[in-house]
């Protein structure tokens, strides 16, 4: 039998047509394929995250023009205009009216007690029907006390940025709302006090302010327009000045 001879020509060009042996022809192409996907994935990330910052954004100025409407934001100008001296500020803020008015009956009842055995049922009620006229006419002295005692509160935290301000009030007062009024109690010198708001045309405003303190120095201003307790002391009948004269 004769024997068939395999020659190989060494001399021959290698074709590189075919992968060599224990190596993946895919390889290259695999990698630009990748590289090529790196840039896709990157801008699909860049986008999502414009999106998400655009909906934060979106969310946080709705936020924040919701706060703008309530009452802590209201207090919050309060205490900053208080701080910086801003008298117009802190005068749109307090409605010297309604204060006022919603004062009588506590200073009515400080006022009666002051005049002791004097008090008649006459003398009440010419207390009762005096002292809105009086408060009234004494406005200025009502802005006054409640003004010192806001900037008093006020100077309890230092000075400082707005914002910080709008974070710190929740904490200094307790602040509830109901529809349109609201009520917010702190403290003062270790004594408690009330602000009563509403809201109107202008925003929320300070309508009442519940401070015995106040009301003390508000009733000293409005005795002098209120009848004389030494004039009603004589028209007793439980006095006699023959009686004192005896005993003296």
């Amino acid at each position: 039998m004769s024997r068939k001879r395999i020659v190989i020509d060494l001399d021959a060009p290698v074709s590189t047509g075919s992968p060599a042996p224990g190596r993946l022809g895919n390889a290259p192409a695999g990698r630009a394929k990748k590289s090529r996907r790196w840039p896709k994935v990157l801008g699909v990330l860049f986008v999502l995250a414009l999106v998400a910052v655009g909906v934060a954004a979106i969310v946080g100025f709705f936020v924040w023009r919701h706060y703008q409407s309530t009452p802590t934001y209201a207090l919050s100008l309060m205490i900053d205009a208080a701080q910086r001296g801003d008298a117009a500020e802190f005068q749109k803020r307090l409605d010297d009216d309604e204060i006022a008015k919603n004062m009588v009956g506590r200073a009515s009842e400080k006022a009666a007690a002051r005049y002791g055995l004097a008090l008649s049922t006459t003398v009440k009620q010419q207390i009762d029907s005096s002292m809105p006229t009086v408060l009234q006419e004494i406005k200025p002295a009502i802005h006054e006390e409640v003004t010192k005692e806001i900037q008093a509160f006020a100077s309890k935290s230092k000075p400082q940025p707005f914002i910080f301000l709008v974070i710190a009030v929740p904490s200094l007062m307790t602040i509830t709302t109901e529809g349109d009024t609201a009520r917010a109690t702190g403290l003062i010198n270790d004594r408690r006090f009330e602000i009563a708001m509403k809201r109107g045309d202008e925003g929320w405003r300070v309508i009442d302010f519940k401070d015995d303190v106040v009301v003390q120095r508000v009733v000293d201003r409005a005795m002098a327009q209120l009848p004389a307790i030494g004039q009603l002391e004589k028209q007793l009948p439980l006095v006699k000045p023959g009686k004192r004269s005896k005993r003296r």
